[in-house]
């Protein structure tokens, strides 16, 4: 997206940010905002934002998640990226399900292939998730394969279209408008 702010890529006039919390918000408890910068960007949205303590990539911030869930009481984090406003209005029951069946209470969203940074993550993961980070690792994928995750399986993979590109955010417009 040319360094802009995925967060604020304007979709159908709206930032895309603002899709992803339209989906989520009725699936869960509070929206916290895991990201990096000014967290001012973020302050008409009614959220708090939480930055990462040593940013390695998507599981720093996961990280920050999980402790800020800790000392608000929470038993477990959703993640989702800023970028894929068409999440599953289940979304958050699914990965709820499917995580009954993982010993650790992982779980990840899976369509037409795994969509690792769409989890349902338990706050007693943070320590491991800490020491996985301390070491080194950083790759999402070896931290849920490493601690058995499940998968809420979906039925349509354009509920995880990432807008990464001018051509994924034509394509997200076009879905928007019922064209595609």
């Amino acid at each position: 997206m040319g360094g802009a702010d995925k967060a604020t890529v304007l979709l159908a006039g709206r930032p895309l940010i603002a899709h992803v919390l339209e989906r989520l918000e009725p699936q869960v408890e509070r929206v916290l905002i895991s990201a990096n910068g000014d967290p001012a960007r973020f302050a008409g949205l009614g959220c708090p934002v939480v930055a990462d303590t040593q940013p390695q990539g998507p599981l720093s911030g996961v990280l920050a998640a999980l402790s800020a869930a800790r000392e608000l009481g929470a038993t477990h984090v959703v993640s989702t990226p800023v970028d894929t406003p068409f999440l599953p209005g289940d979304l958050v029951p699914q990965l709820l399900l499917a995580a009954e069946a993982s010993v650790e209470g992982l779980a990840l969203a899976t369509a037409d292939g795994d969509h690792p940074a769409t989890a349902l993550w338990p706050v007693g993961l943070a320590p491991a998730l800490a020491a996985f980070l301390a070491a080194g690792e950083a790759k999402v994928t070896h931290f849920t394969d490493a601690h058995h995750a499940a998968r809420a399986r979906f039925p349509d993979a354009r509920a995880f279209l990432n807008v990464n590109s001018p051509e994924d955010l034509a394509a997200a417009e076009a879905l928007l408008r019922g064209a595609a």
